[in-house]
């Protein structure tokens, strides 16, 4: 069976979707800044499918400065004009906005905790929770831990941050290890 003939959790995908179910989806991820772009990305994704966010990706990346949080925590009126007018990126002043408010929050969790990976990890003890699921029917839109830790990112200041986009975002830094029983990629993220 050849690479493109592989069954992988989420059946026919891109070349963007393969490959981030390939390398990154359910990898642990201890980075605070790659941390802070997934919570973003993540965000961005509401009302939108996570395709047209990876074919996006770059140009969101590079409209955001990278997502340093420092950076982006400090943008102006002039610099969400900036990430708005930039080619590719998703043009929601809510959603430029917020990934900025959303920066200082991050800020302040780095202060308190020490990092971002600190805190996000805390909910589980630092421990990768494997859903062993047989099927993509047994995936849950989010759970009690997403419910947990939406309702204790939303009183730090964050924003879109619900518990269907936290459960998304704990499956995208690997807090969670969705991929089936079957999934050749399952342990690419142990």
């Amino acid at each position: 069976m050849g690479e493109c003939d592989v069954e992988r959790c989420w059946g026919s995908a891109t070349v963007e979707e393969a490959a981030y179910h390939d390398a990154r989806w359910c990898v642990p991820q201890h980075d605070d800044r790659e941390l802070f772009a997934m919570l973003e990305l993540e965000g961005m994704q509401a009302g939108l499918s996570w395709k047209t966010i990876l074919l996006k990706e770059r140009a969101i990346r590079a409209a955001f400065d990278d997502f340093d949080p420092a950076e982006v925590a400090a943008y102006d009126d002039v610099e969400i004009e900036r990430v708005l007018a930039a080619p590719g990126v998703i043009r929601n002043r809510a959603k430029v906005r917020c990934a900025v408010s959303n920066a200082q929050a991050f800020l302040e969790v780095q202060r308190e905790w020490g990092s971002f990976d600190a805190y996000i990890w805390h909910f589980t003890d630092g421990k990768v929770v494997d859903h062993r699921l047989g099927s993509m029917a047994d995936m849950p839109a989010c759970d009690e831990m997403s419910e947990i830790v939406s309702t204790d990112l939303k009183k730090r200041g964050f924003k879109f941050v619900g518990p269907v986009i936290v459960y998304s975002y704990l499956q995208g830094i690997g807090v969670y290890n969705d991929h089936l029983l079957s999934c050749p990629y399952r342990n690419h993220a142990e």
